[in-house]
């Protein structure tokens, strides 16, 4: 059912469904109701409760658990639709219309993220600490501010922009719109505020830390320099990434020995590779704060259950599902391809081949390879259909920052060092490690010459596609193809998924708004 929500008049005051870290890396459900800015903080913890309280809407089924995550898959060039519900296919097909609930969920959910941040930001102002006592928690919140603002712009193009509480109702339905230029200075703002203030280590990635703020900053000015080989925002994205790169140590982060651990909920914790993460809280949470995109990426019917766990083996929805081109173009000895695709499954007690999942009785699954990250090791606490998983969804890894370096160098005609910095990133894919290979059985993955180092010159492409396949279904294509502008390209007759007869590049890439916004204000039209 369509929601009549207006984003302004849900940003008076604050209303937050709130979590609040503990010492583990898992978050925990803690309800704390309607919070009012006045009078209410009068010291940190009550920032911190804040500050947890904004980020919670990030993990919730608007934009992580499902909507948002699901749209970048779909509109992607690397995942197909195997439904037919009609907010979908607008994401698969670039028909996306303003009604559309894939559109106006993820963006109301994140503006009342922002909506929260801004309340910690301002309540912050009433504790009367030391700044070194009170702006390391208050760093958070802008660093989370800075998130939300972060994906908006990329959706959206210009928007609103909003960085204290609303009590204004008229005026806030009246605000015109800020430019992407503009939203972009107040995000690196944010950014550099959290980067001076924020601790280098932190207990759990889910928690923002300087090293966090910083890889930010790296990726914020690569999407700034877009296709522009003379932009000067290549020269920072560098400089920003290889501060991270050579202070990587100090802030205790490093490639993961083995691929499979970043998508294991059973290993994830201790890994060192994720440097901001989202991280789920085993629980169907209320308000849906809990994951869902793995029983989206799930085969229909699917009895595995590697986890040994006898909740989650009733298979999952058969939504989001790779192409059989794009499983083609990754090379077959490349480790991270069985990581990345389920081959085989277990359906009607009987181990079968990709090509006969739908022959095996099962209509509602594809005979195609599907995802494998988010179904194969969702955490022994996963529910029905690989729901309320324990999976740590990296926003930002540190394979992520070696590619943005590498990306950088390549424009700004420092070849050594993007031949370093992507070879690392294929040195580690070499290493095999614990994976089902694809396959039903768990299996070691011995270490082979797959992918070979790049040798030679680099180009933009080669780190583009390296990007493609090691950031595999992570959300990461849409925003590589909108700020490069390959949507031309991508979705011709020649892309992975054939044309999209309905693709238009001086359309397409923004999002439109959500219609309940624009019939209230004329000033988004």
């Amino acid at each position: 059912m369509k929601k009549n929500k207006y984003i302004f008049l849900l940003m008076i005051g604050l209303s937050m469904v709130g979590l609040s870290m503990t010492g583990c890396s898992d978050l925990e459900e803690d309800p704390v109701g309607l919070l009012s800015p006045d009078g209410f903080f009068q010291t940190t913890t009550d920032i911190q409760t804040a500050v947890d309280g904004a980020l919670t809407h990030a993990i919730n089924e608007e934009v992580w658990g499902r909507k948002l995550s699901i749209a970048l898959m779909l509109r992607s060039d690397m995942v197909d639709l195997a439904t037919t519900q009609t907010r979908r296919v607008e994401m698969n097909e670039h028909t996306i219309t303003t009604d559309n609930e894939m559109v106006y969920d993820p963006w109301t959910r994140i503006w009342l993220g922002i909506s929260a941040a801004n309340t910690a930001i301002s309540g912050a102002e009433d504790v009367d600490v030391s700044d070194e006592t009170k702006n390391p928690v208050t760093a958070q919140a802008y660093f989370i501010r800075a998130f939300y603002y972060f994906h908006l712009v990329r959706l959206f193009g210009d928007i609103p922009y909003f960085d204290a509480p609303i009590t204004d109702t008229e005026a806030a339905a009246s605000v015109e719109l800020t430019s992407e230029a503009d939203v972009y200075a107040h995000i690196i703002s944010d950014l550099e505020y959290a980067e001076t203030w924020l601790p280098e280590t932190v207990a759990s990635r889910a928690i923002p830390s300087k090293g966090a703020a910083s890889s930010y900053l790296a990726l914020v000015y690569l999407t700034m320099a877009g296709n522009d080989s003379g932009s000067e925002y290549w020269q920072m994205a560098f400089d920003k990434a290889e501060e991270v790169i050579n202070n990587a140590t100090t802030y205790e982060i490093a490639l993961d020995d083995d691929y499979q651990t970043l998508f294991n909920a059973n290993k994830i914790d201790a890994s060192n590779e994720p440097i901001f993460a989202l991280d789920y809280n085993n629980v169907e949470a209320d308000d849906n704060a809990y994951d869902q995109t793995a029983p989206m990426t799930g085969v229909r019917g699917d009895m595995s259950d590697y986890d040994d766990d006898s909740d989650d083996n009733d298979g999952g929805w058969s939504v989001a599902v790779p192409a059989m081109a794009v499983y083609n173009s990754f090379d077959a000895a490349d480790y991270r391809t069985g990581v990345c695709f389920q081959t085989e499954a277990m359906i009607n007690d009987e181990i079968v081949d990709y090509t006969e999942f739908t022959n095996s009785g099962n209509s509602a699954a594809l005979n195609q390879p599907y995802i494998a990250k988010y179904t194969r090791y969702p955490g022994e606490y996963a529910k029905s259909n690989k729901r309320a998983t324990s999976h740590n969804y990296s926003m930002l890894r540190y394979a992520e920052v070696l590619l943005i370096a590498a990306e950088a160098a390549v424009e700004i005609g420092d070849n050594a060092s993007a031949l370093t910095y992507v070879n690392m990133v294929r040195e580690r894919a070499r290493r095999g490690g614990e994976s089902t290979s694809g396959g039903y059985e768990e299996v070691t993955v011995a270490a082979s010459s797959v992918p070979a180092d790049l040798t030679g010159t680099v180009t933009v492409a080669d780190v583009l596609e390296e990007r493609r396949i090691e950031l595999a279904f992570e959300c990461k294509r849409w925003y590589d193809i909108k700020r490069r502008q390959l949507g031309d390209e991508v979705f011709s007759a020649s892309g992975y998924e054939g044309e999209k007869p309905y693709w238009s590049s001086s359309e397409d890439y923004d999002t439109p708004f959500p219609e309940d916004e624009t019939a209230v204000n004329a000033n988004l039209n």
